[in-house]
């Protein structure tokens, strides 16, 4: 049975077009787990764009996305700006790669696809890339006014301003981040299986604690504060209800101010002498 969506087609022949078609612009090549990268020089990016989207057999009519990379300890050239291609006549997509740093812009593809702009206004606000022909390349997802790149892995984690609302000036504020307490680092360590080490007030975890107060010990191992310091007695003749001397029912020969031994039988009234309203006179 066929899946329902369609299969995308096999990445043959795909590397040989491309090394014809861009020649010495084409850096390197990879086939990797069913994806094709082509790493291409920056400043013939705009030729190389063009060459795949009229190349007859590559034909990739369509920018999909475009994404950023950071290599710091690449140490020059440390940003990667990623190109995803969609060939809607063969079925078929491609990533293209181009190496860059903070300084040195990468060629605008904003003529050959106008959504770029966007892209690219997002890849510079978050990692400070730079876009040469892009006529409107402003921050697009951080605030105005910002400062860093948020997607940098040297970029501090709490940033440098906070934005707020001010009751006292009416206005949005901004203000040198401060923080409550020091940034901590965590060792991802399982909840369940617990630390190696004895953490800061965990020393007196083992003792008893008093009555009300929480305990971390299981519940077997709970001392209650108020434990009885001797075992309960239990009596050696228990209370039975066989035992008349102990219920007090059932006892022969009861006098008048003793139930009798069957309480439902009830005495019956004479009927001679009864007045009652159901007998004759």
């Amino acid at each position: 049975m066929r899946a329902p969506a369609p299969a995308y087609r096999a990445n043959d022949g795909v590397i040989d077009a491309a090394t014809a078609a861009l020649g010495g612009r084409l850096l390197h090549s990879l086939d990797a787990v069913g994806e094709v990268a082509l790493h291409v020089d920056r400043a013939s990016l705009v030729e190389t764009m063009v060459a795949l989207r009229d190349t007859p057999g590559l034909e990739y009519q369509q920018l999909m996305e475009i994404a950023g990379v950071d290599y710091p300890d690449r140490g020059i050239d440390r940003f990667e700006v990623v190109y995803c291609l969609l060939s809607l006549t063969r079925n078929h997509r491609i990533r293209v790669h181009v190496q860059t740093d903070d300084e040195k812009p990468v060629p605008s593809v904003t003529s050959i696809w106008p959504v770029a702009g966007w892209l690219e206004r997002e890849v510079y606000d978050m990692y400070g890339v730079l876009f040469s022909g892009n006529s409107d390349l402003r921050r697009i997802l951080t605030d105005y006014g910002f400062r860093g790149h948020p997607q940098r892995k040297d970029f501090p984690l709490t940033g440098y301003v906070e934005l707020r609302y001010s009751e006292e000036a009416k206005r949005v504020v901004y203000e040198p981040v401060a923080l409550a307490q020091d940034f901590r680092t965590f060792d991802f360590m399982s909840p369940w299986e617990g630390a190696e080490y004895v953490l800061p007030g965990d020393e007196k975890a083992k003792v008893p604690e008093a009555k009300g107060a929480p305990t971390p010990l299981k519940a077997d191992e709970i001392v209650k504060a108020d434990a009885a310091k001797s075992p309960t007695q239990v009596p050696s003749d228990p209370k039975v209800t066989e035992n008349t001397g102990q219920s007090g029912a059932g006892k022969s020969g009861a006098g008048a101010g003793e139930k009798p031994a069957n309480p439902s039988v009830m005495p019956s009234k004479g009927s001679g002498g009864g007045t009652g309203g159901g007998q004759n006179q």
